[in-house]
């Protein structure tokens, strides 16, 4: 239940800084194409998102196209782009983002000794230099530059001091202080942004922004702490994805202030309601499921087994929740799905699940669920879910799974055989292996060939009865390129299969676009 205060001026506004298509999509096996990345920047800035960091257009010409086609179509939020205090990053930032509407660049330099010593080998009068030189070699293209400190938690006070005054000397507009690796607490973060706002001249003329990682899991406590110290500004993306522990995750940041406005008297812009919507979205297209527990968004989070709180909860709901589930886009009653349901009810569950589909598309996982409702006593939102998100990741791939059959038991040997459309033509190959996994591995790199080694292979329940969906998750790694693919299918191995070549048709996609060395940053 959202705290009642009184009306909140423009000063006490929360900028959302949304970094899920560019921190997030660091995160090893995230990748998403460009049509991912579309979808979800126009959700983004449907839902009220205020600026939407893009990518890192010198990264790749995958970044560099991506900035610029969702430069092209957004038309709301500001649309950044990621730049090293360096002439070329910047150049090809305002490059990629000549045509939006609204721009930022936002440039960045490690600032702490660890940085200085062994990443830049620069010095104090070094740094300094180069922020002044970038941040003003930005503001030539866009009035709206921001300027980080990379890992600035961990350098020292003075110097921290010298170069945020240095950046808005030189026409820095958003002076962003990220936690970079995690470090700091609450109230060390709090009383920083505090030190640096009564310290540096001019302070008062620029937003002050967090960007907070989660290595000790205190990202969303380090920002709103940071808020209450003068920010007005919080980087973070949907789920909280991102490198190593991940970011500040939206959703919490949002119902934390909507909630919580009693003690924490600011807002956001962000419609609360389409928060569901986007996590579906950011998990299924960046394959990074959401754990059940995940705070707002998780399966759990309006969930309850426990006699006890069913019993608080059916007499007052308040007792057991803070927030209603409508209010981040979680319906309270649902449609019961089974073999006897109709297309009408069909698509009624998936718009409350936060999918839409085209008309072909919806026959397609119309047909699926028939034949899955034929095969399970229960058919569950998550059963759905899932069979719609592993139609989606199937859609419009050069290779697809037409046909296997499996043989194993103790008697051996186990084989597999499996049958693929390769661009239209159907090859059929057979294998033997240490197990019917294995097999049907092997048989399916005979058809398609590659150099990639199997990170991970992990298989799980999308729900709890014996005839669950299975959810499999396969990890691939070929040199620097890192891809992870899902299946879902009351057959573990055909779950398996689909999950090997949907990470097989990512990697054959990364492959042909020769992507270079990924480059990443705070």
């Amino acid at each position: 239940m959202t705290a009642k205060t009184e009306a909140k001026s423009e000063k006490d506004r929360v900028v959302i800084f949304d970094t899920t298509l560019r921190d997030g999509e660091q995160s090893p096996g995230a990748s998403m194409t460009l049509e991912e990345k579309l979808q979800v920047a126009e959700l983004l800035d449907e839902m009220g998102v205020d600026i939407i960091e893009a990518g890192f257009p010198i990264a790749s010409n995958g970044d560099f196209e991506a900035v610029s086609e969702i430069a092209k179509v957004i038309k709301r939020a500001v649309v950044c782009g990621l730049a090293r205090a360096a002439t070329g990053d910047i150049d090809r930032a305002a490059e990629a983002l000549a045509h939006a509407e609204r721009r930022r660049i936002h440039t960045f330099i490690g600032t702490s000794p660890l940085h200085r010593q062994f990443q830049l080998q620069l010095d104090q009068d070094q740094v300094h230099e180069r922020v002044i030189s970038s941040v003003t070699r930005a503001r030539n293209y866009t009035d709206d530059v921001e300027w980080s400190a990379m890992d600035a938690t961990r350098t020292e006070h003075d110097f921290l001091c010298r170069v945020v005054e240095a950046a808005i000397r030189s026409g820095a507009t958003t002076i962003n202080i990220p936690d970079t690796v995690g470090y700091a607490t609450p109230e060390e973060f709090r009383n920083l942004i505090v030190m640096i706002r009564e310290r540096v001249p001019n302070a008062d003329k620029v937003v002050f922004s967090t960007h907070c990682h989660d290595d000790l899991g205190l990202a969303v406590a380090n920002s709103l702490a940071g808020v209450t110290g003068g920010a007005r500004q919080i980087e973070c993306t949907i789920n909280g994805l991102g490198e190593r522990a991940g970011n500040a995750a939206l959703e919490e940041i949002v119902m934390a202030l909507k909630v919580r406005g009693d003690v924490l008297p600011y807002f956001t812009n962000v419609e609360a309601s389409m928060l569901m919507r986007a996590s579906k979205l950011v998990s299924a297209v960046s394959a990074f499921p959401v754990q059940y527990n995940k705070a707002i968004v998780g399966k759990n989070a309006f969930a309850h087994e426990s006699g006890i709180h069913q019993d608080g909860v059916l007499k007052n709901a308040q007792t057991y929740e803070i927030m209603t589930p409508e209010s981040v886009g979680v319906k309270s009653t649902s449609l019961v799905m089974g073999k006897h349901s109709g297309r009408h009810a069909f698509r009624e569950k998936l718009a409350e699940l936060g999918f839409e589909l085209g008309q072909n598309a919806l026959e397609e996982a119309f047909k699926r669920f028939k034949d899955l409702a034929d095969r399970k006593k229960h058919v569950f939102d998550e059963d759905i879910a899932a069979l719609v998100e592993d139609e989606m990741a199937q859609s419009g791939e050069a290779i697809r799974l037409v046909a296997l059959t499996v043989i194993a038991g103790t008697g051996g040997p186990q084989k597999a055989i499996v049958t693929l459309d390769v661009e239209g033509q159907h090859e059929t190959r057979e294998a033997v292996g240490d197990g019917p996994v294995d097999a049907m591995f092997k048989a399916i790199k005979s058809i398609a060939p590659h150099e990639a080694t199997l990170q991970l292979y992990q298989v799980g329940a999308v729900t709890e009865e014996s005839d669950a969906q299975a959810e499999v998750s396969v990890r691939l790694g070929e040199g620097d390129k890192i891809v992870t693919g899902r299946g879902a299918d009351t057959d573990t191995m055909v779950a398996s299969a689909k999950a090997y070549v949907s990470a097989l048709n990512k990697l054959v996609t990364r492959r042909a676009k020769s992507k270079p060395e990924a480059l990443k940053a705070g």
